[in-house]
């Protein structure tokens, strides 16, 4: 095999080693609603859209998604033929319940502003897959969850109480693991 040949190879295992080790997925409503959502004529929201509708298939079949108790509050609210196409959208996930560890930790990310007081919900989303041992949760909240300025303070606060913080990416981020 040439170097080329070896370089794919060892591309494409790297690929398959990443999607094992982060096999625990939490999807986290912004996401669920860019799914369920109408096209936009936004571009940026168009695309965006369609990233997230071409990974869908791919968080049914090769990782173990969840959804909390939260994002499925979250989805039926509204308008409601968009929210039955929310709910219709997350019925392949098991549902994770809120406890008292991820009302406590929740709590916690507050306190230490890694989320902002105001978005207590944002902070119950990382919480709820912090304390259930969720690898990875997929946001496409780039103001309280999904922001390069937060993440350093969010797995500071999860890490502090004992948990192992979830790395936290986009639909695009993780359709790449995907495509390598």
């Amino acid at each position: 095999m040439d170097k080329q040949g070896l370089c794919a190879v060892s591309a494409a295992v790297a690929a398959i080693i990443l999607r094992l080790s982060y096999s625990k997925v939490y999807i986290e409503t912004t996401v669920v609603s860019y799914y369920a959502a109408r096209p936009s004529r936004d571009l940026v929201v168009a695309a965006r859209q369609e990233e997230t509708r071409a990974l869908w298939p791919k968080l049914i079949k090769d990782y173990d998604t969840y959804v909390s108790a939260l994002v499925f509050e979250e989805a039926q609210a509204g308008d409601e033929g968009a929210a039955k196409k929310r709910l219709e959208a997350i019925a392949p996930f098991p549902v994770l319940d809120i406890d008292n560890k991820a009302e406590a930790l929740a709590a916690g990310l507050l306190q230490d502003n890694a989320v902002p007081v105001e978005y207590p919900e944002d902070a119950m989303h990382i919480a709820v897959a912090a304390v259930n041992g969720i690898d990875l949760i997929v946001s496409l909240n780039f103001s309280h969850i999904n922001n390069p300025f937060k993440r350093a303070n969010i797995r500071q606060s999860v890490e502090s109480r004992g948990y192992a913080c979830p790395e936290i990416c986009s639909p695009d981020e993780l359709m790449e693991v995907g495509n390598e």
